[in-house]
């Protein structure tokens, strides 16, 4: 050993690898060949391969397959990882050789140094235990990076679903506060019939509660492991004890249902399960992404835009407007929620690329949808805190446009026709002049029952707006077909 190295082989020979790694020769050229992105693998996934090694030696000691002592001592390196030790010795980038042998050689070459100097033996001889031997035995890199992305994925899924939901809550609870406040509805960017700011933000709260749920249900299907299918599937070196076992051990020392893959063959050339739960991360971001981009329109001014609502103010927005605040929460959240749907799109194509009995691109994979689990989780941890849980209505605000909207003018149609309402609606943008104005000018409708059927608030109740109170007069409905039409007929004469 010198200049701070020491000499490890393997099949391809020689090489050097700094004296206090607990990583090996193997690694070591993996670090050589991808110095591509700087990007390590994710904490969950560290966590995930290691729990399956643990899994795996007390399997095979339990089988009689491994001496118990090198057991113990793989648990026992096992165990101080899964506490937070050594972390730092995971080095291989995230873009590496297919399928992720590099990560998985790079797992069992620091269990084997740490078990082994347990063991009272000296980094790098590998006499006592062995990486490939002791460490990786009845396993392959084809069932133990697939197993080790679907037990990363689960370990965030219930953090993230959660995350959802409470977002979900304080949309809903925004939704019971804004229950009374008017506003106008919006389709086509255009003035649509009244609704209430409690309704619009009760949408909003089911929104993402599906989308939660989608997520939830998707991550079922990560419960089946292929851990124990070995190369292609047969089980070869393995055996169905063996993965009883192991997938009991790991269903205990994570607390999840899990279960031996009823296909191994499938479990082993398919990242569909992990597609599925890519996409309905998917569908989540779009959903959370569509509301930051209407909170974004709904705050616009102060103003000049709609201002109905007013979001919280958490840093400034501009470095040459004074007092300048911007949506700055919900801008973050469609920036994390566009990064989620690019990491699906990848999850996609990679998941198509796989051949014959593996898909080789599972570390792009398990890179993507861990990432985009990790940052649509935080983001909507602070989306809520720092943001919806902070909105303001402005009721004022919301009823100005609502009463300049012509839109209530809807609600005449099942009174004086379709034709007819068209051109009211027509001349008010036209002349400035309220449609209840033009209404009582025409004579198409009495004063009292107008009143009812202009209600705003009535309209956002659903039905008949009106139905019952007063006489329609010759105007009726009764006389849509006639009188209405014709007074429609008459105002277009009259301009």
């Amino acid at each position: 050993m010198a200049d701070g190295f020491r000499i490890e082989r393997d099949p391809l020979g020689e090489l050097k690898v700094p004296a206090d790694a607990y990583y090996g020769v193997q690694t070591a050229r993996a670090v050589e060949n991808f110095p591509i992105s700087g990007l390590r693998a994710p904490a969950d996934l560290v966590t995930a391969t290691i729990l399956v090694k643990k899994a795996a030696a007390e399997a095979n000691a339990e089988l009689g397959r491994l001496d118990r002592k090198i057991a113990r001592a793989i648990v026992a390196a096992a165990d101080e990882i899964l506490s937070g030790k050594l972390r730092d010795q995971f080095v291989v980038d995230v873009y590496q050789a297919g399928a992720g042998t590099s990560h998985n050689m790079n797992a069992n070459e620091v269990l084997a140094n740490r078990a082994a100097e347990i063991l009272g033996e000296t980094r790098g001889t590998y006499t006592r235990v062995h990486p490939n031997d002791h460490v990786n035995m009845g396993q392959s890199t084809n069932d133990v990076f697939p197993t080790a992305t679907r037990l990363a994925l689960l370990l965030g899924a219930g953090p993230l679903v959660a995350a959802a939901r409470a977002l979900a809550d304080s949309l809903a609870r925004k939704g019971d506060e804004f229950a009374d406040v008017l506003k106008t509805g919006r389709t086509h960017l255009q003035d649509a019939v009244p609704i209430t700011l409690g309704q619009e933000f009760s949408g909003y709260a089911e929104c993402v509660r599906r989308g939660a749920e989608d997520v939830a249900q998707a991550s079922e299907q990560l419960l089946e492991l292929n851990i124990g299918a070995t190369a292609v599937g047969t089980s070869l070196n393995a055996g169905d004890e063996y993965r009883r076992l192991v997938v009991a051990n790991l269903a205990r020392s994570t607390g999840l249902p899990l279960r031996p893959a009823l296909n191994l063959f499938r479990v082993t050339q398919s990242m569909g399960d992990v597609l599925a739960y890519s996409s309905a991360m998917r569908r989540l971001a779009v959903e959370v992404g569509k509301i930051a981009s209407d909170l974004r329109l709904l705050s616009m001014g102060p103003r000049a835009g709609l201002s109905e609502i007013a979001l919280p103010a958490v840093q400034p927005g501009s470095s040459i407007m004074p007092g300048k605040v911007n949506p700055s929460v919900p801008e973050m959240v469609n920036q994390v929620c566009f990064q989620v749907m690019g990491c699906d799109t990848t999850v996609a194509i990679a998941c198509e690329a796989g051949q014959l009995e593996l898909n080789v691109m599972m570390p792009v994979i398990a890179w993507n949808a861990l990432h985009a689990s990790t940052i649509l989780r935080e983001a909507m941890k602070v989306f809520r805190l720092r943001c919806v849980d902070g909105i303001a209505a402005d009721e004022a605000r919301a009823r100005e446009l609502l009463e300049r909207s012509t839109a209530t003018a809807t609600a005449l149609s099942p009174y004086i026709g379709y034709a007819a309402t068209a051109d009211i609606a027509k001349e008010s943008v036209r002349s400035g002049k309220s449609i209840r104005e033009l209404v009582l000018a025409r004579g198409l409708l009495d004063r009292e029952q107008l009143d009812a059927i202009l209600s705003a608030d009535a309209m956002t109740r659903g039905g008949i707006v009106g139905e019952g109170a007063g006489q329609a007069g010759g105007a009726g409905r009764a006389g849509r077909a006639g009188q209405a039409g014709t007074a429609g007929k008459a105002g277009r004469e009259e301009r």
